[in-house]
């Protein structure tokens, strides 16, 4: 896709630093890192999110996330690490080329990530259940 960022830094025509590549995947530091070797993992190819890429490249992509969190985690010594994958606007999802974010965390680094949950909806939890139908 010529106008995404995440294509551009592929094909070598904005600038990246790279931390790792193969065939299928590309993963390079973010731009506006969070935190110290914030790193993101996309698919070479152009996918907006996980509802449109092949599982056999999406299995690649996790491939490498996994990867790449063993070896911060060994070489690195990190304390934590966050996986985080937004997909489409609702999702707040903002760049639209599929891509996981490499956080590592430790104890007071200021970031915090809170959801708001809703323990009432545990009560339509059978329900729920009934309009979930996987076929492999």
């Amino acid at each position: 896709m010529s106008n995404c960022i995440f294509c551009e830094i592929v094909r070598g025509q904005a600038p990246s630093w790279k931390v790792y590549e193969n065939e299928w995947v590309y993963a390079f530091l973010d731009i506006n890192p969070v935190s110290r070797y914030h790193t993101l993992v996309i698919p070479k190819r152009h996918y907006v999110n996980i509802f449109d890429v092949p599982d056999e490249e999406l299995r690649e992509v996790i491939s490498v996330v996994g990867k790449l969190a063993k070896y911060y985690k060994a070489e690195l010594k990190l304390e934590g690490l966050q996986v985080i994958n937004n997909n489409g606007r609702p999702g707040q999802q903002d760049v639209f080329h599929i891509h996981y974010h490499l956080i590592p965390r430790s104890i007071g680094d200021g970031q915090n990530i809170r959801w708001k949950t809703f323990s009432r909806w545990r009560a339509d939890f059978d329900q729920m259940l009934k309009q979930i139908d996987i076929v492999d």
